[in-house]
């Protein structure tokens, strides 16, 4: 069974920075391939940014050059730095894990004040 735990969200203001992380139990972490995924009020979960097994990365249009995603495969963690903050990235932000199925996390709240 795979659990993730994340962690980092917060408050801050616009231009400012955050650091996600998200914790996996199991051991399927190394093979599985991974992503941050957002919801913000009314509005349907978006993707954010994925990393594959390998390390490749895709970013949604909208965080290209701002978001940054990593992943610890020793340490079971993946992490998403954000920078130079919009109140548009406001939401909670989920982390997910797929494998021979798909995983979620819990969510984290991410507000970005104006």
């Amino acid at each position: 069974q795979v659990q993730l735990v994340e962690s980092g969200g917060g408050l801050v203001q616009a231009g400012g920075s955050l650091r996600l992380s998200c914790a996996a139990s199991g051991s399927i972490f190394s093979s599985a391939a991974m992503g941050w995924y957002r919801q913000a009020p009314g509005k349907q979960r978006e993707m954010v940014a994925t990393i594959s097994n390998s390390g490749s990365t895709n970013y949604a249009d909208s965080v290209k050059g701002r978001f940054t995603i990593s992943r610890d495969n020793a340490k079971k963690t993946m992490y998403l730095q954000m920078n130079t903050l919009k109140p548009d990235d406001t939401g909670v932000y989920y982390c997910n894990l797929v494998f021979f199925g798909t995983y979620w996390g819990q969510g984290t709240q991410v507000t970005v004040s104006s």
